[in-house]
């Protein structure tokens, strides 16, 4: 009788577990063996048309795709973290409307149309996927930066000031870590928009899983399209959860604290 209650914990642990490693194991056969996959895709392909995408490696086209990405959100995160903190200072709250409309600037363009304006001062390739991925990722990391460190508790911060912290090392011990949690948050959605959004990269020649996904579209092969979206899918859900792992521990690292 007793058994299933104290088990119940332990199962809840557990099933997130076996999940994560399922699509780990499924996302590293899709891009280092997707042979393996031939059966399963070969209903949706053309008759007599190529089932699996080979006229570029996989696992190059993952790692430039998750590249592009990764440099993109960096700077956004640079960008957007250093604006929110000026603006949250005495001397910056006046630039606070300004910043809000400079980090807006890559919602209010789709991605199309900054590789579009891109491309004729940065030629095709990477740079103008770089310029859209970055503009895009600027809005969530700022939002979140800006009400992270707008909503500390004004008790810790009169603490910090009492035991005689200068503004940079209030910044610095105080301020930032406690609204890592938050910031994280837009970070977290920032890369997972980015991840999405850098296909269409492959429209102006930069080796991303888009272009697995535009050849499918080309020759209407939804086979392709299908493996090139399901890949794109399942690293932004791995890094969604990875994310989110982060969050939870630092902020339990914060709680005790």
């Amino acid at each position: 009788m007793t058994t299933a209650p104290r088990n119940a914990p332990m199962a809840l642990r557990v099933a997130p577990m076996a999940l994560r490693l399922a699509l780990i194991i499924l996302l590293a056969a899709l891009v280092l063996a997707p042979g393996l996959f031939e059966p399963v895709f070969a209903p949706i392909a053309p008759v007599g048309g190529p089932v699996i995408y080979t006229r570029s490696s996989l696992l190059s086209l993952s790692l430039s795709h998750l590249g592009l990405v990764a440099a993109a959100s960096l700077a956004s995160t640079i960008v957007a973290v250093t604006l929110a903190i000026l603006v949250t200072r005495p001397a910056g709250e006046a630039f606070r409307p300004l910043s809000r409309s400079i980090t807006n600037i890559g919602q209010t363009f789709p991605p199309v149309a900054v590789l579009a304006l891109a491309v004729p001062a940065l030629g095709f390739g990477v740079g103008p996927t770089l310029v859209a991925l970055f503009l895009y990722g600027l809005l969530p990391i700022f939002e979140n930066a800006m009400t992270g460190l707008t909503t500390l508790p004004p008790q810790v911060l009169e603490a910090a000031r009492g035991t005689g912290l200068s503004r940079r090392q209030r910044l610095w011990q105080v301020e930032l870590p406690l609204a890592a949690p938050v910031i994280l948050a837009g970070i977290r959605l920032s890369l997972v928009i980015a991840l999405g959004t850098a296909t269409i990269g492959s429209t102006v020649a930069a080796r991303t899983l888009g272009e697995v996904i535009i050849a499918g579209l080309l020759t209407s092969n939804t086979a392709f399209v299908l493996q090139g979206g399901l890949i794109v899918g399942l690293f932004a859900a791995l890094l969604y959860d990875a994310m989110v792992q982060i969050e939870r521990r630092l902020a339990r690292r914060m709680g005790r604290s």
